[in-house]
């Protein structure tokens, strides 16, 4: 083994995957199949997704594989894997719903294209033996690309009506807000950052700390730069006593915080919630860049980070890869997106970057992992966002008109692997989305202002798309010259910046703006007559959207 590679990252060997890393010893791929079903497995199970059978074995396969994507990473470097390289996804012969997150090696990457025949290469690492993929030879002939198991026309035969015609949403209101200006390497206490902006919601209110009888955040406790310390840092530091309390990474994404206290709300556990969201990603970068922190190291149990796809922005390059394919769409499309966020930007002197933005700028900016350039990545920083949600009754006494809550998207269809999940768009919005629009009369149509998630510029085509402002497919021409989505446009997106020039909140900046707009308190960026909002976060987690109103 060369000894430049000693430091690259490996998967942790544990009883159920051990078969899978270890199997290149003998030259074979190896993956777990279903006795019952016949139906191959990745990741492994201890139950069959497709038959629920619990006869589980392994198969050796023959490591033939088509190409479905990939990306060319120009920004990331791990120890032993310095940039570039092709982070690529194959679907296995055997069974194209098994797809593999990998590097394509012993090639040009420009030679590369979806629909490829690839095989399999081994490269042992220690004890670990990881599953490299290269261009077959010929005669193999290109392949198609798998089908989504949900798709846009075959997603309304999973999605669940409501339950019942009374929705808690009619029972909960949005009270207070608070945020604190985002930042680049502030060198704040991200606690410090958190009290600030819930003090500034309550006060927003018209509440007392001592009101607050609940409180919730995502992700929870021990996430380094993606919080403070949770729940129990801040009732500690502020000496509350809640009635109830939520916090952890596996909820509707950054929203999932404020959904789960409605629900606390409109069952009674509570009369007012106070959720919050802090990122110090900007600060922590530095502090690990200097040494004063030190990043967590050792071997991992992802299944992508062995091969180098350490960002969100490797699984979404691939859709995006995928969109360009099936859809004709291309960078320039993407484009559009950044260009608004940034012209929106210029009127919110809390934005990072303000300055104008060009096509050109666009696309000539470096490359960060094709096809994404630097401009179609939201802006590391350090910021906190507070949301007070109230029970209804108690939220027409309070200082500000409320902000109602008209329904809610949370339905897990796709799959929640990143690889594994839908393929022409990012996971986790084609479900909710659907789930959005049987829990209200409204329409796509009736949308005043949109605010969502761009963690990168795809995230936002996605979820145009998903929710029906265009057809699937249809975004090159919904966004072309950017006039539809602009503030005097159809559908105005994402009027405070977005996370591509405002910063990255990881979706609670986009609830705070709806708000925001739906107060009609954005200034210069104000959408007239603003009354009903979506808004999204996720980002590859189980996501979810929310659709609000103003109380006229």
């Amino acid at each position: 083994m060369p000894e430049h590679d000693a430091q690259r990252p490996l998967p942790l060997l544990t009883p159920q995957n051990e078969f899978f890393w270890t199997s290149g010893a003998d030259g074979r791929l190896r993956v777990q199949e279903c006795l019952s079903c016949s139906a191959l497995i990745h990741p492994p199970q201890p139950v069959c997704r497709y038959c629920r059978g619990e006869q589980i074995g392994v198969r050796a396969v023959s490591g033939a594989a088509t190409l479905i994507g990939f990306t060319v990473n120009h920004r990331f470097a791990l120890p032993g894997l310095p940039a570039p390289y092709v982070v690529a996804q194959v679907a296995l012969s055997e069974d194209a719903r098994v797809r593999l997150t990998t590097n394509a090696v012993q090639c040009d990457p420009d030679t590369l294209h979806l629909g490829m025949p690839m095989e399999v290469v081994f490269e042992q690492h220690d004890d670990v033996w990881l599953p490299l993929f290269r261009p077959a030879p010929p005669p193999a002939l290109p392949a198609p690309l798998p089908e989504d198991e949900v798709t846009a026309d075959t997603v309304g035969r999973y999605v669940r009506r409501p339950a019942s015609t009374e929705k808690f949403e009619d029972r909960v209101a949005i009270t207070g807000i608070g945020a604190t200006p985002p930042g680049r390497r502030t060198m704040a206490d991200p606690l410090a950052l958190t009290l600030r902006a819930c003090r500034e919601a309550v006060a927003d209110a018209g509440l007392l700390l001592d009101d607050i009888d609940g409180l919730s955040t995502y992700p929870g406790p021990n996430l380094g730069p993606f919080g403070e310390g949770g729940v129990t840092a801040v009732e500690s530091a502020l000496g509350l006593r809640p009635t109830w309390h939520s916090g952890g990474p596996e909820t509707f994404g950054p929203g999932g915080s404020v959904i789960a206290a409605m629900l606390a709300v409109a069952s009674g556990l509570a009369r007012h919630v106070l959720c919050f969201r802090t990122i110090w990603e900007s600060t922590y970068g530095e502090l690990v860049r200097t040494g004063r922190l030190t990043a967590p190291g050792g071997r991992t149990d992802s299944w992508q980070i062995p091969f180098g796809a350490t960002s969100a922005a490797h699984t979404l390059a691939q859709n995006a890869q995928r969109h360009f394919h099936r859809y004709g769409t291309d960078r320039e499309t993407l484009g559009w997106i950044a260009l608004n966020q940034r012209a929106n930007a210029a009127l919110n002197p809390d934005a990072i970057y303000r300055d104008p933005l060009t096509m050109d700028d666009y696309l000539n900016a470096r490359p960060i992992t094709t096809p994404f350039g630097l401009y179609d990545c939201d802006v590391p920083c350090d910021a906190a966002v507070a949301v007070v949600v109230s029970a209804k009754d108690a939220a027409r006494d309070l200082a500000r008109p409320p902000v109602l809550v008209e329904a809610v998207g949370t339905q897990i269809i796709e799959r929640l692997e990143w690889d594994q999940s839908t393929l022409t768009h990012e996971p986790q919005v084609i479900g909710q989305a659907a789930h959005l629009w049987t829990r209200t009369d409204l329409r796509p149509a009736d949308v005043d202002v949109a605010q969502l998630y761009d963690g990168f510029t795809f995230n936002c085509l996605s979820w145009i798309e998903a929710l029906g402002f265009c057809g699937i497919g249809e975004a090159k021409d919904f966004l072309r010259a950017g006039k539809n989505i602009a503030r005097d446009g159809v559908l105005p997106l994402n009027t405070h910046g977005g996370q591509l020039s405002h910063g990255r909140t990881h979706g609670m900046g986009l609830l705070h703006e709806a708000i925001v707009q739906l107060r009609g308190d954005g200034g210069a960026r104000q959408v007239a007559g603003a009354s009903v909002a979506v808004v999204s976060s996720g980002g590859l987690t189980p996501s979810g959207v929310l659709l609000l109103r103003a109380d006229r």
